[in-house]
């Protein structure tokens, strides 16, 4: 055992103030200088988090308090970086699960939760944003216990020390009808409620690696918790093979050195000579270990058992950039490019698959939904990659009777009263079923819905739509059932340029009437590009290049303005919910194009009545 020492995580859904609070405790316990400017969500350090206000990657830190050194992993709160909190769960003892006081428990909450108390992990809830108008503490309360109940939580579990909160404010306290001045009844509650990592330090040295990290000067780093021994730098150790618990042939492990051990201290990675059992640690110099890798003393190969992460239920095809403009922005445009980043990213990346397909140029990459797959794009965007990516596709199972299985989703709705009926109507036609509904105190009435996961492609845009911005949409993994049957996919048809050349104004003025637009005058387009949405169904081949042409001829208010409307700016969440089976992104450095997979019109004609007669010979 390890007294002065404590290893937590904080999980939440997205947006209930996780960072926000850790922001507070580094503050508190003197992490930083009195004169040390440092920037909001300072633990949101990756430029996507940044720009999105959302956790994407587990984080470490540690702070100080009353002698105790406290490990703190931040996680992300959503439901597609499930794989982030799956494999750091395995590094701690006990999770502050963090509740907004006014939305209660999310799916999310619910899903992290169910993984902490499966461990065994001790809960500390801090029911955070107390200080809103709308708030329902008190009620939240009790969810969190009934959500305990739902989750088979031990006894131990039960009695969880509840604490109520401001995380934007920094005060923490014990009953609700107080206000505190600062955090410190929650590092007290810390202190007492979660137990010191065990482990004895006396033993043959064990850890299991949980996450990775990379520095060009030493190389792979491997960070997790020491789970018995202590180790020093330059010791010798062991690379365990993946597979089951137990001991490990000689033969079968990879020997290795510990170039440099560092320590967490508030943001910083400090080097230290030495770490013992209960600590968290990253160690350098082991060429070649994975996630799930056990790190072991020579002579004692005692295999931990491996991080399991939900299998991924969703799939896209990465396609080489095979569009008109393919090379002119992008840096790494090869196959051999894109599938070597692509298999690179799943060394840290538990929750991704990679597979090769027949096709030579195209890779099958599986993940936990759509944000998942679009961070890895726009990742590689900004890195110089080059390439297209097709439609979403569900990953289906086959079930004990044989029959095919598809995942399901729980999706949370929160809307006014007023847009009730729409909703309804448009969950419906996705295949929902309802399965609560409830008003709340503040009047938007929460709606929980169990749907296919294909039903909730393309629904987003059109939920904001329809609620006008004012509806809130979670939804999180259930489980795999019975397949659905047909579902519609978009209904209205798009605007597809018949010729390469430039957008001109007086060419998209004479189209806005029958499509919302996605691209500006001056921007270069190529045939079977497509350049806006269709107010009807069907494709609609058009000349946006079409200039106005000049004669000798005036009239009055011939030369009127051409006034256009915005374009719709496209991001790859709303390009990936767009589009049909027959249509890819082309997604460079510096655009986000829609096109046609047959870029020649004639061969998608021909396509078209191949599919055409085949549904006829299939009915």
């Amino acid at each position: 055992m390890t007294p002065e020492l404590r290893n937590i995580a904080i999980i939440a859904h997205v947006d209930h103030g996780k960072t926000t609070l850790v922001d507070h405790m580094l503050r508190q316990a003197g992490a930083f200088a009195a004169h040390e400017r440092v920037a909001e969500r300072v633990m949101d350090s990756n430029p996507l988090e940044r720009e999105r206000g959302i956790t994407i990657l587990s984080k470490n830190t540690a702070i100080e308090w009353a002698g105790t050194k406290i490990n703190i992993v931040d996680t992300p709160g959503h439901a597609d970086f499930g794989g982030e909190v799956e494999r750091i769960l395995r590094m701690v003892d006990g999770v502050l699960i963090l509740v907004d006081a006014a939305e209660g428990p999310m799916p999310q909450t619910r899903f992290v939760t169910r993984k902490a108390l499966e461990l065994g992990l001790v809960p500390v809830v801090v029911i955070n944003k107390v200080d809103r108008a709308d708030q329902r503490a008190e009620a939240v309360h009790d969810e969190v216990l009934e959500l305990f109940l739902e989750l088979d939580a031990t006894e131990s579990q039960l009695d969880a020390a509840f604490l109520y909160a401001s995380g934007r404010d920094g005060w923490a306290a014990r009953e609700l009808a107080e206000t505190g001045d600062d955090l410190t009844p929650l590092f007290e509650t810390v202190l007492s409620a979660v137990p010191p990592p065990g482990g004895d330090p006396a033993a043959p040295f064990q850890m299991l690696t949980s996450t990775l990290d990379h520095s060009s000067y030493v190389g792979r780093i491997a960070i997790g918790r020491i789970e018995r021994g202590a180790i020093d730098e330059g010791a010798r150790v062991s690379l365990l093979p993946l597979g089951e618990p137990g001991p490990v042939e000689a033969d079968d492990a990879i020997p290795a050195k510990v170039l440099k051990i560092y320590g967490f201290d508030g943001l910083k990675r400090v080097e230290i000579p030495s770490a013992s059992a209960g600590d968290i640690v990253a160690l350098a110099g082991l060429e070649g270990v994975e996630i799930g890798q056990t790190v072991t003393d020579p002579a004692h190969r005692d295999r931990l058992r491996g991080i399991a992460v939900e299998r991924p239920t969703l799939s896209v095809d990465f396609r080489v950039n095979d569009a008109p403009f393919a090379g002119r922005a992008g840096k790494y445009v090869t196959t051999r490019q894109l599938r070597e980043r692509l298999f690179r990213e799943l060394e840290r990346n538990v929750a991704l698959r990679v597979e090769d397909t027949d096709a030579p140029d195209t890779f099958a990459v599986s993940g936990r939904g759509e944000l998942h797959l679009t961070i890895l794009m726009e990742t590689m965007r900004r890195e110089g990659y080059e390439f297209s990516v097709s439609r979403p596709r569900v990953i289906l199972r086959e079930g004990p009777d044989g029959s095919e299985l598809e995942p399901y989703e729980e999706a949370v709705v929160e809307v006014p009263q007023d847009m009730v009926g729409v909703v309804m109507e448009k969950m419906g036609g996705r295949r929902a079923e309802l399965l609560t509904m409830r008003p709340t105190d503040d009047g938007p009435v929460r709606l929980e819905f169990k749907i296919p996961a294909r039903g909730l492609f393309g629904y987003r845009s059109e939920f904001l739509t329809d609620t006008r911005g004012e509806g809130q949409l979670h939804h999180r993994f259930v489980e795999y059932g019975p397949r659905a049957g047909h579902l519609q996919s978009r209904k209205k048809g798009v605007l597809v340029a018949d010729r390469p050349g430039t957008a001109v104004a007086f060419a998209l003025f004479n189209l806005q009437e029958r499509a919302e637009m996605f691209v500006d005058p001056g921007i270069e387009v190529y045939s079977g590009m497509i350049v806006g949405e269709h107010v009807r169904p069907g494709d609609l081949e058009v000349n946006v290049s079409k200039a106005k042409k000049l004669t000798n001829m005036r009239a009055a208010a011939a030369d009127e303005n051409v006034r256009l409307e915005p374009p719709r700016e496209l991001t790859l969440e709303l390009a990936l919910e767009f589009i049909n089976d027959d249509e890819l992104i082309e997604v460079t450095p510096d655009a986000i194009r829609l096109r046609k997979r047959l870029l020649d019109p004639s061969a998608r004609k021909k396509a078209m009545r191949a599919a055409a007669a085949e549904a006829r010979e299939g009915y």
